[in-house]
């Protein structure tokens, strides 16, 4: 085989070939008189495992292969056959998900933040139709609260307050003090109102390194993207919610 058709068969360009030669990974072959190197299936091997450990880092990939050089052809082909079997079985899960996705696509369902796990497209489906900008932000806030995929339970605890018409109400009250000062005598009853709206459920639901409980880098990022007024109101409520988790 040529270089390129050995890149090829291994999922890789030329130039990575190339590379791998230079770190000493993937040994030269023999050449033609005409200087074009030719390759054996040993190599073609050689290549597809050195593309797959690639990802542990180089000085990683040398090691795993020194460990494997007198390994048996049959071996490192059954090693291989079980990682495409990996690769197959992932790429099934990803196809079934394409496909619940496409669903929602088709039947008109498919929230506005895009492909988002099935529990948050359920809470987001039930969140009141409104132009509110404490809304809007509200769906931002969930959305990268559920991308660390174990959100799940709380997602499905905050199901009942997208169903409270309280709810527009609330968020209509947050959007007055978007240019209210940090001391406005609003602030309080209104997180008071907020925090007392999130049920126990909820707050059971959230793990102890959740958002609430540790309102770290997360909670000022969240505090940031509001106005001074707003910022207080969200401020008190993760506080009073952080106070009935330590109950």
């Amino acid at each position: 085989m040529r270089i390129g058709e050995l890149a090829a068969l291994a999922g890789v360009t030329t130039r990575a070939v190339r590379h791998y030669h230079h770190q000493g990974l993937l040994p030269e072959p023999p050449r033609l008189a005409n200087g074009y190197r030719v390759y054996g299936v040993r190599h073609a091997v050689a290549l597809a495992r050195i593309r797959r450990l690639t990802e542990l880092g180089l000085d990683e990939v040398r090691d795993v292969l020194a460990d494997d050089a007198g390994a048996e052809l049959a071996v490192v082909l059954r090693e291989l056959d079980t990682d495409l079997a990996t690769q197959e079985a992932e790429i099934r899960r990803r196809r079934a998900r394409l496909g619940e996705l496409l669903a929602q696509a088709e039947a008109g369902t498919l929230p506005a933040e895009g492909p988002v796990s099935p529990a948050l497209a359920e809470l987001l489906g039930g969140l009141p139709v409104t132009d509110s900008p404490s809304a809007a932000k509200d769906r931002a806030h969930l959305t990268l609260m559920a991308g660390n995929g174990q959100s799940d339970q709380v997602l499905r605890a905050l199901a009942p307050m997208t169903r409270d018409p309280a709810v527009l109400t609330l968020y209509e009250r947050i959007d007055e003090l978007a240019d209210a000062s940090g001391d406005d005598p609003r602030i309080r009853p209104l997180a008071d109102e907020l925090a007392a709206a999130v049920p126990d459920a909820v707050l059971a639901a959230i793990p102890a390194e959740g958002p609430v409980a540790a309102a770290g880098a997360y909670g000022e990022a969240m505090l940031a993207d509001f106005a001074p007024a707003q910022a207080a109101v969200v401020r008190r409520v993760m506080e009073l919610l952080a106070a009935r988790m330590e109950r």
